[in-house]
């Protein structure tokens, strides 16, 4: 029988939710008005189907206890992913050589988990939200380490809150012009075309680190913006963190039933 979820990934500006059935994700929102339009998001896809539990990833730990709340209500088992899906047992077939695997952020396993199973291993994975991230898998399907950096809102905002005459520039969509001839221009010029020198820049030292082929795939909301102009070969995946989330969820479902009929059977 089919698995149906509801995917839920908090970030630091905004939040999606979508369902997942058996690997598919669909009827996606993506909120900025905070918990209460995505729980009534949520809320909404349950009453047109149901489901059998909630998928959660959250780089928001204060809004981690209103979705178990919201879960228990609506007497739905609530998976929050963590390292723990990868080092008791990887259930997504991803181990992680990392110091402390609890550090690592939640849609950062997530997506890792999304990318090698749909698109395989070695895999750069980068997701282009509040900050941009980047998670290294290799080709022996081993989550290695990766790369934080400030996201776009965070350059914007910084520009914006430290300068006496700087505008808090609009972005997310345009083309970047040739050249700054005002200070919107100027600024949408330094934001952009450095933006993208930064991500060659991680991709070129990230593959000499490695000596791999790696595949690379992107997410987030900033990810088709950056990249449509950018000579690098990346795949953008605007549910790549849902489907992570559902997945880990499901398998690891899967392998607690597995282990109770094991328990069972002795």
């Amino acid at each position: 029988m089919a698995r149906r979820l509801i995917a839920v990934d908090v970030g630091n500006t905004s939040t999606a939710v979508g369902l997942w059935l058996d690997g598919r994700v669909t009827r996606v929102s993506h909120c900025d008005g905070g918990f209460g339009e995505a729980s009534a998001a949520a809320l909404s896809l349950l009453r047109r189907g149901g489901a059998d539990a909630m998928a959660y990833v959250s780089v928001v730990p204060k809004k981690d206890a209103k979705w178990r709340a919201l879960a228990k209500r609506a007497a739905l088992p609530f998976h929050q992913v963590s390292s723990r899906d990868f080092t008791d047992g990887s259930v997504a077939g991803l181990a992680l050589d990392y110091p402390r695997p609890e550090t690592i952020g939640a849609d950062r396993l997530a997506d890792a988990a999304a990318a090698v199973e749909r698109y395989g291993a070695p895999v750069i994975v980068m997701d282009f939200g509040t900050a941009l991230t980047a998670a290294v898998v290799t080709s022996d399907r081993v989550w290695r380490g990766g790369v934080i950096a400030p996201g776009f809102p965070l350059m914007r905002d910084y520009l914006f809150e430290r300068t006496a005459k700087l505008p808090r520039m609009k972005i997310g969509s345009g083309k970047a012009p040739k050249i700054g001839r005002s200070t919107e221009e100027a600024m949408r010029f330094g934001a952009l075309v450095g933006y993208r020198g930064m991500v060659r820049e991680i991709v070129a030292e990230l593959g000499r680190s490695f000596s791999e082929d790696f595949s690379l795939v992107a997410t987030g909301g900033f990810a088709k913006w950056v990249l449509r102009d950018l000579d690098l070969p990346f795949t953008v995946d605007p549910t790549l963190t849902l489907f992570g989330a559902g997945l880990v969820a499901s398998l690891a479902k899967g392998r607690a039933k597995a282990a109770g009929r094991k328990g069972k059977g002795r």
